[in-house]
């Protein structure tokens, strides 16, 4: 399962309601893909289809699609939402990772 904040629902609705995106019916779509310093990073998208080997969530009014690979990796994750002048944006708090990088954006387990 993967929870969602407070602060980070906030900002889903505003940012899919502003790129045109039905918050009853779409999702937010997070993965995790190569890369990064830490070696793999965090990717985050808005998406309308499911695929057949995507595992769906629902918290805190928000759906959450991640595809069964990455789902390995985000188990037990919280999506949060970090603003304000120093603010980081969406921030992932993966219990899985042994490493981060500075900005948050990559890990490594």
């Amino acid at each position: 399962m993967i929870k969602v904040s407070d602060t980070a629902k906030k900002k889903v609705i505003e940012l899919m309601t502003d790129d045109g995106f039905d918050t009853r019916t779409d999702f937010v779509r997070v993965g995790v893909k190569s890369g990064g310093c830490s070696g793999l990073s965090y990717d985050l998208t808005f998406d309308k289809t499911q695929q057949e080997n995507d595992k769906v969530f629902e918290d805190n009014d928000v759906k959450i699609v991640v595809d069964k690979k990455s789902f390995l990796y985000l188990v037990g994750t919280t999506l949060e939402y970090s603003g304000g002048l120093n603010g980081k944006g969406f921030v992932f708090n993966n219990p899985n990772a042994n490493r981060t990088c500075g900005c948050g954006e990559s890990f490594s387990l």
